[in-house]
């Protein structure tokens, strides 16, 4: 920093040094107050993400750790506004035909500096095509990365049959060309798994044969940049400093993984987090009781579900998943697991966003009925079946073997043997993207407020192939329904094409629905500026700790 004083009056050479000197005193002094005030934020969430490569992976966990706080994506979702609104492309235009889009990045984007990449250039259209070609040209030398888990988000939402072409028109221009119009594309970009990576940084990856680097030491553009790693302990990841946006107003976020929702409320309790995420109802009940603590709650764009794996006989006939339908007491189910703070589910999504079917009933409990299903289908005397669970709890699932305890017993009263099966969450969602379950208590939050956000990842048969389709069932008609609706912006007509799709899901029982819940998570008191998104994405970036 250069002083250049104006009309300085003389002074001696003591008086100056010691001005001098004085003047760095109280710098020094004014840095160390800074230093001082700035805190880590540290959120106590609920399990290990399964890597920071996040368009490998579908789950939430591992895009709050990856995509939510070290990535961007060209385009992102307002919650507020409820639309899309730019990120790394400061603006776009659609052609009349509804056919190209094209980008016009932001300029003088940096990408993170870390430990392991230093990058010469800031982002431009070649980390854009890179991106995208590397989840859809099966002759990119980065697809086959990926392995056996694939592109699941990619696949699922059609991106492969959708997308004709990305291109770079120059340094700053992208211009993407699809086969057919779809009124999703836009809100399709702002999900976690659209993230746009460095080729820069993947070319020296790839030369050096190190391409598995990529899910353990990311590099992206977005406020925090990873530090350190440890496997069901901690995540650390220090602010950007050359981050585009606004700067975060904490020096380092601490993700603590503490999988016991009430350890988790403890830690809050007791200040070891400033943050806890997906606490029990009845955490939330005695928080709010606590002048030391805040709760911060929306309904949640969620859906609790058990999926019927109708590859699976005898889950296979639809006489069959409509008496597991029948026999599940959801009441009951709602009061013990979410202590009534979920609304009960009927239909995929939340009755809080346009498209849903309110004269879709859930199936009532009535056990004699399921019985006669099961004579019909010529099980008299039931089936023997597994109920897949995870250990710990979540928003969508607060006490996973009560639940299931819970289901195990409806089960039994028409006959059916289930054995409960409580398998880790990394190796739960491995193994059930492959089709091993029976059935499967799973829950979905959307990243927008699309319908399409559930059909296409969770109904289409482009879903059974990336295994995000957990009933496993591909019928033509329903997935004609559904590539229809993305077919035009008609909100009207999308809606109709919708409603029939949810007759079909209903009528073949494809799940069990549970219940709609509501997003939560606790504070400490001086903690301002955290919203609890209705989507499950998190952002950190206006959060303060006084």
């Amino acid at each position: 920093m250069r002083f250049t004083p104006l009309n300085a009056p003389a002074r001696s050479s003591t008086s100056w040094s010691a001005l001098v000197l004085a003047t760095a005193l109280g710098a020094a002094c004014a840095f160390a107050s800074a230093a001082a005030l700035a805190k880590p934020l540290t959120i106590c969430t609920e399990s290990s993400p399964d890597g920071f490569d996040v368009v490998q992976f579908n789950s939430l966990v591992t895009t709050n750790a990856s995509a939510d706080v070290i990535f961007n994506s060209l385009v992102s979702y307002d919650e507020a506004q409820k639309k899309v609104v730019p990120a790394l492309a400061q603006k776009w235009d659609v052609s009349p035909d509804g056919l190209t889009y094209t980008f016009h990045l932001r300029p003088n984007v940096q990408f993170q500096t870390t430990e392991w990449f230093k990058p010469t250039r800031t982002l431009n259209a070649d980390d854009v095509v890179f991106t995208f070609a590397r989840m859809l040209d099966e002759n990119n030398p980065w697809h086959k990365v990926a392995g056996a888990s694939g592109f699941p988000h990619a696949q699922s939402m059609g991106l492969v049959k959708l997308v004709k072409s990305v291109t770079k028109v120059d340094a700053n221009t992208v211009k993407f060309e699809l086969n057919e119009p779809n009124a999703t594309f836009l809100s399709i970009l702002t999900m976690g798994f659209a993230s746009i990576y460095s080729a820069e940084y993947a070319d020296e990856l790839l030369k050096a044969g190190k391409q598995v680097d990529l899910n353990a030491k990311p590099v992206g553009t977005g406020p925090f940049e990873l530090k350190s790693y440890t496997k069901d302990a901690v995540i650390r990841y220090d602010v950007n400093p050359s981050y585009w946006g606004p700067k975060p107003k904490v020096d380092r976020l601490i993700y603590a993984i503490t999988p016991d929702a009430a350890v988790r409320a403890q830690k809050v309790k007791a200040g070891e987090c400033q943050i806890a995420l997906s606490p029990k109802p009845q955490d939330v009940a005695d928080a709010k009781q606590n002048k030391a603590l805040k709760v911060v709650e929306t309904p949640a764009f969620m859906t609790a579900f058990v999926a019927l794996n109708t590859q699976k006989k005898p889950l296979d006939n639809p006489k069959v998943r409509q008496a597991l339908n029948l026999a599940f007491d959801r009441t009951t189910y709602l009061k013990t697991v979410f202590d009534n703070t979920a609304t009960a589910a009927s239909n995929p999504w939340p009755p809080t966003t346009w498209g849903f079917d309110k004269s879709i009933q859930a199936y009532p409990h009535d056990p004699a009925k399921a019985k006669q299903l099961l004579a019909e289908a010529g099980l008299p005397n039931g089936f023997a079946t597994t109920i897949w669970v995870r250990p710990n709890g979540s928003v969508l699932n607060p006490n996973p073997r009560a639940g299931a305890e819970l289901l195990q017993a409806d089960f039994a009263k028409i006959g059916v043997k289930a054995e409960i099966k409580v398998i880790e969450w990394g190796e739960l969602i491995k193994e059930a993207k492959q089709g091993q379950h029976d059935t499967l208590f799973m829950g979905w939050a959307g990243d927008n407020g699309d319908p399409d956000n559930y059909l296409s990842p969770l109904f289409s048969c482009n879903a059974v192939q990336s295994g995000i389709n957990f009933a496993r069932y591909c019928d033509p008609k329903l997935d004609k329904l559904i590539a229809d609706g993305k077919a035009t912006a008609d909100q009207a007509k999308r809606t109709k094409l919708y409603d029939a799709a949810q007759k079909i899901i209903h009528d073949q029982a494809l799940w069990i629905p549970l219940g709609y819940p509501t997003a939560s998570a606790i504070t400490r008191s001086n903690v301002s500026g955290y919203q609890v998104s209705p989507f499950g994405r998190q952002n950190f970036g206006n959060v303060a700790v006084q």
